[in-house]
Order: C-alpha cells, then sequence, then structure tokens
C-alpha cells in the first residue's frame, strides 16, 4: 500500500523501503534528496493498480499546505501533479479549526497546485450536521471549492484496525482494572504490525492494556505481549529504558505468560546481533535472556503468508510473515507452530514463555480460542473477520448517506 514506505530506526533516520525493498538508511535531511530518484517507482505502483482496479482513491501522506516540503514531494501535491489526480481535502473537524484548515491551506498553495484541488469534505462532525451549515458555506464562498459532504463521528471505527500507532488506545487505565482478564501490551516507541492485537481487544472476556511509556506493567496481567517493532535493538533499549524489563521478571516470578511476536520474539532471546548493520548501527545488544534463542540480522527479508497448526492446541492458524533476522538455539526444539512442515517459534521448558514470527494469528478464530483458554479465559465464539467486514460495510453505507458519492466518482479521470 505504502511504494515507498519509512521504517523508522531512530529519531533522526528511517530505513527506506522501495516496493518492498530496502534500498538505503538515510538521515531526515538526506531523504529529502532522495526524493527526487523516488517518484519514478511512485508512478509505476500507481500504473500497475490503475491498470488491475476500475477506481483508485490515493491517500495523501501529512498535509498538501507543507510548502517547505513541497520541493521533490512524492506524497502530496507533487504526486498528484505528477499522476494528474483530481484532490479532496479531507477536514478533521472533531480536532478544531477546520474552517482555518482548510481556507489557511488555499492560501498556502501555489497557483497550480490550487488548481488540482477539486473540492473538500469535512469528517468526524459530533452532533447536528446542520449545525455547520454556515461554516460550510463559509468555506465555499471563500475557497471556490465544492463541498462533497459533512460525515458525521462513525461510532464505531474503534472496530476496525487503527491506522498508526498514534491511534493505540491504552485501555480503560494504567493499572489494568476494567472487565475481563487482563492482557498487556507493550507500546514501544516503534511498534509495528499492532493490528495483530484488535481481535484479542474485541473479546469481551479480556481486558487489552496497552502500557503506555512511564507506565509499570499491570500486576494483574495475566498475559504480558511484546508486539513488533520496526528496530527491535532500539526498542529493546527503550523497553530497558521504561523499567519494562523489571516489570517482566516480577509478571515471571509471580506465574504470568508472556508472548513475543516478531521483534518482540527476537528481544525474549539471549542476543540480536546485527553485524551489517541492517536495522541500524552494526553491533550485538543482550536480550531479555527469557528464551534460550539467539538472532542475527540477515539482508534477506522473509515476507509471505502462512497456514500452520498450533502445536499446543492443534489448531489451524493463518497468517503472515514480514520480517528480517534468523532465530535459533536450545528452545526452538519446542517450536510454537509448524508451518509447512516446519517448526516455527519457541516455547520455554516451563510453557509460560513463548515466542513467534508469526503476524495476524488472533484473526483464526479457532486457535484464539484454544490460545485464551490456555489462560483460562472464555473467548465469545465471534469471526472477529466477519465483525470487521460488516463493520466496513457498515461505514460504506455511512459514508454513502452522507457524501455525494456520485459527485466524487465524476471527478475520477
Amino acid at each position: 500500500m505504502n511504494p515507498v514506505l519509512l521504517k523508522p530506526e531512530s529519531e533522526t533516520g528511517s530505513q527506506v523501503v522501495v516496493q518492498g525493498q530496502r534500498v538505503a538508511t538515510v538521515k531526515a535531511r538526506d531523504y529529502a534528496k532522495l526524493k527526487p530518484s523516488l517518484m519514478a517507482p511512485v508512478l509505476q505502483s500507481f500504473a500497475r493498480l490503475r491498470s488491475a482496479y476500475d477506481l483508485v482513491i490515493v491517500e495523501g501522506a501529512g498535509s498538501p499546505a507543507e510548502v517547505n516540503l513541497r520541493a521533490g514531494d512524492i506524497a502530496n501535491m507533487g504526486f498528484a501533479r505528477a499522476a494528474d489526480v483530481p484532490v479532496v481535502l479531507v477536514g478533521d473537524i472533531d480536532r478544531g479549526g477546520v474552517i482555518a484548515q482548510i481556507v489557511g491551506t488555499q492560501a498556502v498553495l501555489d497557483a497550480a497546485d490550487a488548481a488540482m484541488l477539486a473540492g473538500f469534505i469535512i469528517n468526524k462532525f459530533r452532533g447536528d450536521p446542520t449545525l455547520f451549515d454556515d461554516g460550510y458555506a463559509f468555506i465555499q464562498a471563500r475557497t471556490g471549492w465544492r463541498g462533497f459532504g459533512v460525515v458525521p463521528w462513525f461510532s464505531m471505527a474503534h472496530l476496525l484496525p487503527a491506522e498508526d500507532a498514534q491511534d493505540i488506545a491504552s485501555g480503560p487505565g494504567p493499572d489494568g482494572r476494567g472487565a475481563g482478564v487482563t492482557i498487556a501490551a507493550l507500546c514501544f516507541s516503534r511498534i509495528a504490525n499492532f493490528d495483530d492485537l484488535d481481535p484479542l481487544k474485541a473479546e469481551p472476556g479480556v481486558n487489552l492494556v496497552m502500557v503506555q511509556p512511564g507506565r509499570a506493567i499491570p500486576g494483574a496481567a495475566r498475559l504480558v505481549i511484546l508486539p513488533g517493532s520496526k528496530s527491535t535493538r532500539g526498542d529493546l533499549a527503550f523497553l530497558r529504558a521504561q523499567g519494562w524489563d523489571v516489570d517482566l521478571a516480577a509478571h515471571i516470578r509471580r506465574g504470568g505468560h508472556v508472548l513475543g511476536i516478531c521483534g518482540g520474539y527476537q528481544m525474549l532471546g539471549q542476543s540480536i546481533a546485527d553485524p551489517d548493520g541492517i536495522e541500524g548501527p552494526t553491533g550485538e545488544t543482550p536480550g531479555l535472556g527469557l528464551l534460550d534463542v539467539h538472532t542475527v540480522m540477515t539482508p534477506d527479508k522473509r515476507l509471505s503468508r502462512v497456514t500452520g497448526r498450533h502445536l499446543a492446541s492443534g489448531q489451524l492458524i493463518e497468517g503472515y510473515e514480514i520480517h528480517i533476522g534468523r532465530t535459533s538455539g536450545p528452545d526452538c526444539a519446542r517450536p510454537f507452530a509448524r508451518i509447512d512442515g516446519r517448526p516455527e517459534g519457541a516455547i520455554h521448558a516451563q510453557g509460560r514463555i513463548s515466542g513467534t514470527y508469526l503476524h495476524g494469528m488472533f484473526q483464526s478464530d479457532g486457535f484464539r480460542a484454544a490460545f485464551l483458554a490456555g489462560l483460562g479465559i472464555d473467548a465469545a465464539g465471534r469471526s472477529h473477520s466477519a465483525e470487521v467486514e460488516v463493520t466496513l460495510d457498515l461505514l460504506a453505507d455511512h459514508l454513502e448517506t452522507h457524501m455525494d458519492v456520485p459527485g466524487l466518482l465524476a471527478l475520477a479521470r
């Protein structure tokens, strides 16, 4: 979905992934020099999508009003101009100041960019939308842009996967007191693939607490999950800086369970070595020592959808792998699952600490029920994937009711 993906490795630098392949690691200032060469693969990806589908909707990144970044832009007006794509500006009224946002955007755009703007949409309106009639008319009169609707707040949006880490909710409270059995997940500074946790969050018998920086892991947690990370060694240092390593040790002494997924799995081992500087500076970092495995980062990246079987329960698992690094060691002799005939993951001898590279596995309803049963939690027996599909249909109906969909479709070139 991102022809050019920036994968943060530090506060000032990111890995640049083009069409799924790592091409460089650069500082923010150096990325600006690299951007002009990236427009070609972006347009190539767009052309491929355009040839395969009836309608392609392109989402910008950031804002078209970031005129200080306009030179070499490949994600907003620069792309729109290069691909000749009409633009509709979406204003988030829930944040406040939406009139100034839209009118101000027009004020700072140059004439050629402004000519690409076909109209605007007001999103996330709470209450009676007619209360914004005067503001809507003001924007149309001031900008000359066409309004395509005011979209009321969609209360079921929380059932859909979060778009980015800023959307992650911490849960009912830092102490984890809420209905159901507490499962705690650590919010790394570079957390990745956090929609792995959505099916657990939707279970009424689970109180999922996203442990924010500066907070302790809840003592009531029955399971602690170390999720994926865009920078495993960087987030391992972040984990220790929060004191979560101390909390994990106490959690295990109390008889608690631990699950590491992808980068979280790598952190649970004895060491993480990156001899080629694939994810950051070269070197080796001691792991948490909770699993007897070692990880070595390698240039090749595993990208595949997988089907396998969870060995403890015998339940089918469907998911995907997207990671660099190879993990091996004595605890791999007790695999978490078997994928295409090969062992996958590792389990500690006492059985309460596990690691796996499998993302998306909790979408598998039978496995999720069996996994939760092992923690003494009764699953609701619902299909998470079906609930997401139903919610998407309801969202589509909601948008069709409140937006000028025929007008939007008429814009498409």
